[in-house]
């Protein structure tokens, strides 16, 4: 292009012209996961793994010097004659410890300040429990040899886990899991598929089919299920833990009573004696869920237990919501409350009741809501009222909603027998 042509082009095609230019020059900033193959940066990428678990292996204390802290916490305290619980150090003391660790002890990175103003409790003088810290230091290699265990089921090493990575965990986990000895190995597949739903419904309510180790760890599930390597576990805990053997079993078996056919899914008819949930309920539960020729399977059932069983969390929350939004709008109305309650009216009339008025029912609920907008509930209004569950119960159960009905008889009830006692 010639000086005169050049001249006649305005600013702003040559402005336009030089934004492509830079546009075409955008280093490349990201890069395809390399496959599992003998590739240059399939192997550089497992080298890099590697590299950084081994890393962070080095930085768990071991057992030994561990011992040789809780010494050195003792020694220091000022009244060693009282109860661990009650034994403390000052600041001052607490950096005198810190002295007389060794210098390549891998302790010395839990000596400071930030720590210290943390574990305090209130004490007049400032101190810090030497048992408070102690557990505070047991608990971070705990979390650092639990996240070098699950990252080595990381394949990727991108910091998440799919769920067959969590079941290969789990399943390797069983053995060392001496409440879990009673339980037949033919049931150990259907024992992975409750352990690992309840991961999955919890920490990816969104189905993104993957969850953070740091969500694991973070989470406190792991903490239930490691708890069944105690031999001695109170039976009281153990059957109220997700991951124990009376669980599964008590799973298994309602799934089992469900079945009437017994070819392995759950039809509607059969889903509907699960407990006192309305048919329309059951209809809509199976418009939005995962179904295989109209039925669902066990690992579909087990989320629907978790939501029903779990309504005050906001992960059953969401469930639940998805199902009663049966618009897809993201908010509930008027219609909605009046489609779903009908068949609270109807199970009244076989009870032989007069069926409330679903205008009644429908302004108590926004009144109990409170949403933002005056004829909308959205998810994010459930969740700030504080009584989803609440909500949820009236208009898919006849109990729920009897128990929300007569909830002062209930009151009067338990104060008269408290009085009696």
């Amino acid at each position: 292009m010639d000086n005169k042509k050049m001249e006649s082009i305005s600013p702003a095609t040559k402005q336009l012209t030089n934004n492509y230019k830079k546009l075409t020059e955008i280093p490349r900033f990201y890069q395809k996961i390399p496959l599992n193959d003998d590739s240059l940066a399939s192997r550089v990428r497992e080298e890099a793994r590697a590299l950084f678990l081994q890393n962070m292996s080095k930085k768990v204390i071991e057992n030994e010097e561990l011992q040789q802290l809780w010494v050195l916490l003792e020694k220091s305290c000022s009244q060693t004659s009282e109860s661990y619980d009650k034994q403390r150090i000052d600041y001052l003391e607490f950096k005198r410890i810190l002295t007389l660790l060794d210098p390549n002890s891998k302790a010395r990175e839990y000596f400071t300040a930030k720590i210290f103003v943390k574990l305090q409790d209130n004490h007049p003088n400032g101190k810090i429990s030497i048992l408070n810290f102690f557990n505070y230091i047991m608990r971070k290699v705990w979390l650092r040899q639990t996240r070098i265990a699950l990252s080595l089921y990381d394949i990727t090493g991108q910091g998440f886990l799919k769920e067959t990575d969590l079941e290969n965990y789990i399943q390797e986990l069983i053995p060392t899991l001496s409440q879990l000895d009673s339980l037949d190995k033919e049931f150990h597949k259907f024992y992975i598929c409750i352990a690992v739903r309840k991961f999955f419904f919890f920490l990816d309510p969104h189905k993104h089919n993957k969850i953070k180790i740091v969500d694991i760890l973070c989470s406190g599930f792991l903490d239930d299920l490691l708890e069944l390597r105690d031999e001695d576990l109170n039976k009281t805990r153990e059957e109220a833990n997700w991951f124990s053997a009376t669980n599964t079993l008590r799973l298994y078996s309602s799934y089992l009573r469900l079945d009437d056919d017994h070819n392995g899914m759950l039809s509607k008819a059969e889903m509907i004696k699960y407990g006192n949930l309305t048919n329309l309920f059951i209809e809509r539960l199976f418009d939005v869920c995962i179904t295989y020729e109209k039925e669902i399977d066990f690992k579909t059932y087990i989320d629907i237990v978790l939501a029903l069983e779990n309504r005050k969390e906001p992960q059953s929350i969401y469930f639940l919501f998805q199902i009663l939004d049966i618009k897809n709008q993201r908010f509930m109305d008027a219609f909605c409350i009046n489609y779903f309650f009908k068949a609270i009216q109807e199970q009244m009339r076989l009870q032989g009741q007069e069926p409330l008025s679903v205008d009644d029912v429908c302004d108590e609920i926004f009144d109990m809501v409170a949403p933002l907008e005056a004829t909308k509930i959205t998810f994010e209004d459930l969740i700030t009222c504080g009584q989803a569950d609440t909500v949820i119960n009236i208009l898919i159960d006849i109990n729920g909603f009897w128990a929300y009905e007569n909830r002062e008889q209930q009151i009067v009830d338990t104060q008269d027998e408290s009085a009696q006692v």
